[in-house]
């Protein structure tokens, strides 16, 4: 099991949010998101927090970016022991889908084609591994992991194409 970080928030009023940090290596982190979006990444003494030893400001896109990269792939050690090609995708649950507001056990997405469901984001959220209870809302956007041909068959079957 791997160690967890312990993550300290704490409200900034008028200002937003600062999360810190402190890594193994004795490091202290500290990430202020702002009201407006943006994000100042900063590296401080933890004996003194008035002293900023580093810091880089990020517009929210590179925030975004950045979070892809640290974040790790769930499926890149199948990548590396498997022959087979495995795909990603985003697939939306839109207006014409048959499984708006349905479950995800409803679907029987894996045993009809082969792929899996690996999570699905909604809004600002994101449900990693859902159970089969999981209810898909209209809007929602499913990672589908698969053969190119299993998740082409997940799309048509949620799209209702």
């Amino acid at each position: 099991m791997e160690p967890s970080a312990h993550v300290a928030k704490t409200p900034l009023p008028g200002v937003g949010t600062r999360y810190d940090l402190t890594t193994e290596g004795g490091r202290h982190l500290s990430v202020v998101v702002h009201q407006d979006g943006r994000r100042i990444i900063a590296f401080h003494d933890p004996a003194d927090e008035d002293s900023c030893k580093d810091a880089a400001a990020l517009a929210p896109h590179e925030a975004i970016a950045l979070s892809k990269l640290l974040v790790p792939d769930p499926v890149a050690h199948l990548r590396q022991h498997l022959e087979i090609d495995l795909v990603t995708e985003h697939i939306p649950v839109t207006s014409r889908s048959p499984f708006a507001g349905r479950t995800l056990g409803a679907t029987q997405a894996r045993t009809r084609t082969g792929a899996s469901i690996v999570a699905v984001l909604r809004r600002t959220d994101a449900f990693p591994s859902p159970t089969p209870d999981f209810r898909f809302a209209l809007g929602d956007t499913l990672v589908v992991v698969g053969t190119r041909e299993g998740v082409d068959a997940v799309a048509a079957l949620i799209t209702g194409g």
